[in-house]
């Protein structure tokens, strides 16, 4: 009777850990400070790459690239937590020398997200970075995002 106990408990927790697993791709979009084409790619259930095309301004052209390397925590039914940091690229318009500069830099991710049954995930994230080139540039605060993703 034990190890049927046992043997119960194991399958339990076993399929619930599967179902709390991530291996979905997703694509759509990230909206807050500027608006993002977003795309994620997993790696694992518990790691993925998610790459972001954002535009921030339409006067000046300003737009950005980033590439963040997620682990993903405590999954509970379709929640998720994730962490990140990656390299981000782009051209934002520097008021001090009146023109869009190029830069190079490092962000970081930190938020909640969560996978519907249907193929929908929605996620609330903040996206801090630091601009290396130029060195006169510094850290970014680059908000709350919303994203809105089909899960496919």
């Amino acid at each position: 009777m034990k190890k049927l106990f046992f043997i119960a408990i194991f399958a339990v927790g076993i399929s619930a850990f599967a179902s709390a697993q991530v291996n979905d791709k997703a694509i759509g979009i990230r909206t807050g400070w500027g608006t993002e084409f977003s795309y994620q790619h997993p790696f694992s259930s518990a790691n993925r790459l998610e790459v972001d095309l954002g535009l921030y301004g339409w006067k000046h052209s300003e737009f950005a690239l980033s590439g963040i390397y997620q682990w993903l925590f405590g999954a509970q039914g379709g929640f998720n937590v994730f962490a990140g940091f990656g390299p981000q690229v782009g051209s934002w318009y520097w008021g001090k020398e009146d023109k869009n500069t190029i830069g190079v830099g490092v962000a970081g991710q930190l938020g909640v997200e969560y996978n519907f049954d249907f193929p929908l995930q929605l996620s609330l994230d903040w996206r801090p970075s630091w601009v290396i080139i130029p060195t006169d540039r510094g850290f970014g605060y680059e908000g709350v995002a919303l994203g809105i993703r089909y899960r496919f």
